[in-house]
């Protein structure tokens, strides 16, 4: 998705209403940390640290967890859905919880359904969370992060698996391609 298009996407949510403000940090959140469904779905509040700036993520994939940066928009929008959108009477220590009762975490389905719905409203084609993951990493791509830096966000394993991101910045391939040898007829 082009950066207009995920601006589109974020402000169709509706910040006054309490699943407005849990779809704007939940989609915030997927588009700026490039998490997967189930890495939204898992942290518990204790997971946030708010003066250090970070939030620990439990990988969806290999069963492990890591610290990533907090960025300020992140922040703010988790804190919003925290004091204004977070009912009450949730259910256990994850940050998302449902809207309606009974108030029980976010399943990767939910979260599914808050992405699907937000591009709905869009006009946009189906789009899925793991879209949202892919424009993480191209507009990081285009604001001139390495394919290293990329990685490391993404919590890549494999170093060559970043690499499927610089195929969508065709512009920027052109400018480094060399011209094709031999005579054009």
């Amino acid at each position: 998705m082009a950066a207009d298009q995920v601006q589109r996407l974020l402000a169709s949510c509706d910040t006054s209403t309490r699943s407005g403000c849990r779809d704007f940090a939940v989609l915030t959140m997927l588009v700026r940390l490039g998490l997967r469904a189930g890495e939204v779905a898992k942290p518990q509040l204790e997971h946030i640290d708010w003066r250090g700036g970070e939030i620990v993520i439990a990988h969806s994939k290999g069963n492990r967890s890591e610290r990533l940066p907090l960025p300020a928009d992140v922040d703010e929008a988790i804190a919003a859905y925290l004091h204004h959108g977070r009912p009450a009477s949730a259910q256990g220590r994850m940050v998302f919880a449902r809207i309606t009762a009974p108030h029980h975490a976010l399943t990767t389905g939910v979260l599914t359904q808050i992405v699907r719905h937000a591009g709905e409203r869009c006009g946009f084609e189906r789009i899925h969370a793991h879209r949202l993951r892919h424009t993480a990493a191209t507009l990081m791509l285009r604001g001139g992060a390495s394919l290293p830096e990329i990685g490391q966000l993404l919590r890549h394993r494999n170093a060559i698996t970043p690499s499927i991101y610089a195929k969508v910045d065709r512009d920027a391939l052109r400018s480094i391609a060399r011209p094709w040898p031999g005579v054009v007829a």
